[in-house]
């Protein structure tokens, strides 16, 4: 066996390289050159390059590396969702960080670590790899919380990701062991042909809950979210949009993974699913009614609609024993959702971010007072992505809601389902609280005595791209729905398995 990768494995990692080699340059770069356009350019460069280095496993589905990566249209998905997002977190940071007097190119280059390690997580076909993917973006991650290192709350953020990280991770690597302990194997696909006997499946179930809790920490899940608020709070804006989307979406992606290829956690998991997908909703829905900062609200938010993606998930491990529905618009329910949601949630910080001001001074409710009369385009795209949140017709939002409400419904769980409902009118409040704020209160002297916020054209480029993104999710979701609704959008595990035995 040749001790060097071929071309074609090689290929089917290809964004991930490109990640990797542009966040190298750029960090070989700043030395070179003090133009932030030009970095900027570079790293946009980097994060478009990547996205376009899925057209090989577009064309050459597969798995690589001996089976520990698998580039099917499921990954592919996930590899533009994370790509997006960081096109749309680096051209938001331009204005940011100029403001802020802070360094480009490292902050650019933590981004695209942090998104190769999205990458790597979302194709995992195998837990050690899932690992490595998982501490890239981590490490990246809780750099960049921490990346205005002059202030104390930034600090703050940075240490409390870590240290309540690094237990999470524990809980996934000491999942792992038992798993192998179980099963001889860490390949999703091997499990469920390994574990025979009842002492090895128990042993297996365990190690696939230390895992859930590690996994659930990076998506925010009731009881793991009390990081959350602080860090979202805290981390530089722009790194807030990165955390809300890219990790979680990911994160959710391997869960999926999980649950589609291990049956033992998909028939066992039910009711954890079911526990924490209520706790997490009412989590992030009453923590955020109490709160006046924007950053803290839309972070208490953040955790709810985990909470809504998890009804998903639980709907999954119904159906995958149903062979008349089948999971199959569960999967892609979970897909859709954190599509649109990636959108909405990255447009709505990136207004924050540029509205904040100079230390990010301006994150009050208050602050937002009279912006439908001062800057009236900021606040109809605002009202949109609040609206796509809420979950109201012609958002992304609100097929992301009525597809997961529908699998649940389909999956026979109608108290899962009125959960849902009820939370979705408990976030109705804060969110039309701050778009009554915006246009229907005076704004405070200090705040109208100043010049309206200047957007950048990048900045506007961004938000451009989250609205039309929004609407046209909200209008013509089909063809989104179609690539995720069609046979085989996770690998199609059960022939793999019939050719392994």
């Amino acid at each position: 066996m040749s001790a060097f990768p071929n071309s074609a494995d090689l290929l089917h990692v290809l964004p991930e390289l490109i990640w990797c080699v542009f966040g190298a340059l750029l960090m070989l770069l700043q030395p070179l050159t003090q133009s932030r356009r030009f970095l900027t350019i570079v790293a946009v460069m980097g994060a478009i390059l990547g996205v376009c280095g899925n057209f090989y496993s577009v064309h050459n589905t597969g798995t690589a590396f001996s089976g520990l990566i698998a580039a099917d249209r499921f990954s592919i998905f996930f590899s533009h969702l994370i790509g997006l997002i960081a096109i749309m977190v680096i051209l938001g940071a331009n204005s940011y960080l100029e403001r802020e007097r802070l360094a480009d190119a490292e902050f650019y280059a933590l981004v695209l670590f942090a998104t190769a390690g999205m990458g790597v997580l979302a194709s995992a076909q195998e837990l050690l790899t899932a690992f490595i993917g998982l501490e890239m973006s981590s490490i990246s991650s809780y750099i960049l919380a921490g990346y205005r290192r002059d202030v104390l709350k930034s600090g703050e953020s940075s240490m409390k990701y870590f240290l309540l990280g690094s237990f999470a991770t524990a809980f996934f690597l000491y999942g792992i062991a038992l798993v192998y302990g179980a099963t001889g194997t860490t390949n999703l696909l091997r499990m469920d042909i390994t574990a025979g006997a009842e002492s090895t499946s128990i042993l297996l179930k365990l190690g696939l809950a230390l895992i859930l809790i590690g996994l659930g920490f990076k998506v925010a899940a009731a009881p793991f979210q009390i990081w959350t608020p602080d860090v979202y709070e805290g981390a530089p804006t722009p790194v807030t949009a990165l955390f809300s989307a890219g990790p979680k979406a990911a994160t959710f992606a391997l869960l999926l993974r999980i649950f589609a290829d291990v049956h033992a956690a998909t028939q066992f998991w039910f009711y954890a699913f079911w526990i924490l997908a209520a706790l997490t909703m009412f989590a992030g829905n009453l923590g955020a009614l109490l709160q006046t900062n924007v950053k803290r609200m839309l972070a208490y938010s953040s955790i709810a609609h985990a909470g809504y993606i998890l009804v998903a998930f639980a709907a999954v491990t119904k159906l995958s024993a149903d062979t008349n529905i089948g999971a199959g618009p569960a999967y892609a329910a979970v897909a859709f959702y954190l599509l649109s949601y990636a959108l909405v949630k990255v447009g709505a910080f990136t207004i924050v971010s540029q509205f904040g001001g100079a230390g990010e001074k301006h994150l009050s409710l208050d602050d937002y007072a009279g912006l439908g009369e001062r800057q009236p385009f900021v606040a109809a795209a605002l009202s949109l992505f609040l609206l796509s949140l809420l979950g109201l017709p012609i958002t992304a939002g609100f097929f992301g809601k009525f597809y997961v409400f529908k699998a649940a419904v389909d999956a026979h769980l109608i108290w899962l389902a009125v959960l849902l409902a009820a939370n979705s009118i408990i976030g109705a409040y804060y969110y039309i609280r701050l778009i009554v704020i915006m246009y229907m209160r005076d704004p405070i002297p200090e705040v109208a005595a100043t010049t309206p916020i200047r957007f950048p054209v990048v900045v506007n480029v961004v938000l451009a791209i989250a609205v039309i993104g929004t609407l046209w999710l909200g209008i013509l979701p089909n063809y989104a729905l179609n690539y995720l609704l069609k046979p085989g959008l996770i690998n199609d595990s059960q022939s793999q398995i019939t050719q392994m035995k």
